[in-house]
């Protein structure tokens, strides 16, 4: 059917001089426009809102009359492979929750792949029910205090920059990259120069926010206080609150949300894993939390619709209003964000919704590691005070503390009574053998080992432990299992999830995901660690992009100063 004809049937169905494709009868809905919430039935015609307010007909008809119905939500950052699935999994996993638009940044898989793993995401945007739009991965890798398994320059992203799915240029991280005026970064934000551009900045401050802004970034989703959104907001960035399953800013950050700044504030989850997803919810469980936190409702629903399709130049998408896209949530209750059924592109979401899983070989080899022995984990010094990583729960800033440490034979070593355990970080991209060594606080484990092939960017082999010969077993089964989660302790493994797919993902359904990650938080409690995530916490301690201090394949990152310390 031509465009002429399109537009002529939307014409006479928004008249009512022919049935709607679909009505919902005499529903209530958010106007995110007046802030009210107004009654009438509302008509589509294909993908498409046509009419709202009045009286139609409909070839079919939803009963509205019990349920109030907002536009569909917008996770407006999120990397889709720190669900731990496939896109199509992902698919399943977020869509029943009123999520119907998510704008990724698939630099975790592109780390590993490179421009394979980009042209997977970008395939993969096409055959899903949701609207993934994939933002160009700026920073693989994110610095050089790292080694990754691939190099993204800006003419190898150039020639996406008009796909269909994308909107313009991933978080760009390597802010001290920009300050310093790095020719690399240059060229790729030149590149992209009037283009949409991403975001993540955290603590910067002052003039150098002033200089982030002034190449043309227009968003962050790392702010973790008033104050620091509160400056960002002045200096026109959209702000981002995050609620993911380790960084949870939305309690800081929820008072932002009022009638005046909420245009210019938006909810992203950013690593969100299907353990979290199925007990707690997506964009639903940040606008309960929002509403719980007293921001008015219509304001949190803004915040998860319009205000994000705004920010990201979505123009057809946000509003329960006539040109509108048709992604709608049907929802037994506003307050409780209670969602009761989708409506994506004019249809309503099923099981048939979903296209069949399909099986990929991609990354299937990705672990270029060798097994590894306990000599390979000795942290030699010079004496037992140096640097140790402390966790802070709930966030993925780290502090860059100083502890005394047991010491033998030059070589310092974990204190369960300070609650420091060692941690190593193999390269595993097969471009050199590379093992950072040091030592963090806040695990609680009381013995024992977890090893991942989840390490944020580069995604190289981290291992945390007491006892050097759970860390050796941990990692070897993980390269056993080419890549994923593995809790050891005594000599056995207690649990253990694949991620065979680039090191990254399941090849496994969401719920079979879901049950795996279950069975880890069981065996990693009995361990002693009172962490929610433990490996998610575990996987943001090798970026070093996050202050203050973190650990990556080259050694430990003082990230303040953007440089290797000793250990």
């Amino acid at each position: 059917m031509s465009k002429t004809a399109h537009l002529e049937r939307r014409i006479d169905q928004a008249l009512g001089r022919e049935p709607a494709d679909l009505v919902i009868r005499n529903t209530r809905f958010l106007n995110i426009a007046s802030g009210a919430i107004d009654r009438g039935d509302i008509a589509i015609c294909g993908d498409r809102i046509v009419g709202t307010h009045e009286e139609y007909r409909g070839k079919t008809e939803i009963d509205g009359r019990d349920l109030v119905v907002s536009p569909g939500f917008i996770d407006s950052h999120v990397h889709v492979e720190s669900t731990l699935v496939t896109p199509d999994q992902f698919d399943r996993c977020v869509l029943p929750h009123g999520t119907t638009t998510a704008i990724c940044d698939p630099h975790e898989i592109c780390n590993v792949l490179g421009r394979a793993g980009l042209e997977h995401f970008l395939d993969a945007s096409s055959q899903l029910t949701v609207d993934l739009r994939v933002q160009l991965s700026s920073c693989v890798p994110s610095t050089d205090l790292e080694t990754a398994g691939a190099r993204l320059t800006a003419t190898d992203l150039l020639p996406y920059r008009d796909h269909p799915a994308v909107i313009g240029l991933a978080e760009f991280m390597n802010f001290p990259g920009i300050f310093a005026k790095d020719p690399e970064v240059l060229e790729k934000l030149a590149a992209f120069e009037g283009a949409h551009i991403d975001g993540h900045c955290p603590l910067v401050t002052g003039h150098e926010l002033n200089a982030y802004c002034a190449v043309g970034v227009r968003n962050c989703h790392e702010s973790t206080s008033l104050a620091e959104a509160g400056e960002k907001l002045r200096k026109g960035m959209q702000v981002l609150i995050r609620e993911g399953s380790v960084s949870k800013d939305l309690a800081a950050l929820a008072p932002l949300l009022d009638a005046t700044a909420s245009p210019f504030v938006t909810f992203c989850t950013d690593d969100r894993n299907p353990l979290d997803i199925a007990e707690e919810g997506h964009l639903d469980h940040l606008i309960r939390g929002a509403i719980a936190a007293g921001v008015p409702p219509v304001i949190a629903y803004r915040a998860a619709t319009w205000s994000a399709a705004q920010g990201f130049g979505l123009r057809d998408l946000g509003l329960v209003a006539p040109g509108y896209r048709a992604d709608l949530v049907l929802l037994d209750d506003v307050d409780s964000c209670a969602v009761q059924s989708v409506i994506k592109s004019g249809r309503l979401v099923s099981d048939e919704s979903f296209g069949r899983a399909k099986s990929t070989t991609l990354g299937r080899d990705s672990i270029k590691l060798d097994p590894i022995a306990a000599a390979a984990l000795r942290v030699p010094a010079a004496g037992p005070g140096g640097p140790v990583i402390g966790l802070i729960p709930g966030q993925i800033i780290t502090e860059h503390l100083t502890l005394s440490l047991p010491y033998d034979h030059g070589e310092r070593r974990p204190d369960p009574a300070q609650d420091t355990a060692k941690i190593c970080v193999f390269a595993r991209h097969g471009v050199n053998d590379n093992v950072g060594r040091g030592f963090v606080r806040g695990f609680g484990l009381q013995g024992g080992a977890l090893a991942s092939s989840v390490g944020h960017d580069s995604h190289n082999i981290c291992v945390v432990g007491m006892a050097d010969a759970d860390m050796v077993l941990a990692v070897n089964r993980l390269i056993e299992l080419g890549g994923g989660f593995v809790a050891a302790r005594d000599g056995a493994i207690r649990a253990e999830l694949a991620l065979p797919v680039a090191g990254l993902m399941s090849d496994r359904p969401f719920a079979e995901v879901r049950q795996g990650l279950l069975g880890l938080r069981h065996a990693v409690k009995a361990m002693g660690c009172p962490l929610p995530e433990p490996f998610l916490q575990l996987a943001f301690l090798p970026l070093p992009v996050i202050p203050h201090l973190k650990i990556t394949d080259l050694g430990l990152v003082d990230v303040d100063n953007f440089r290797l310390i000793a250990a």
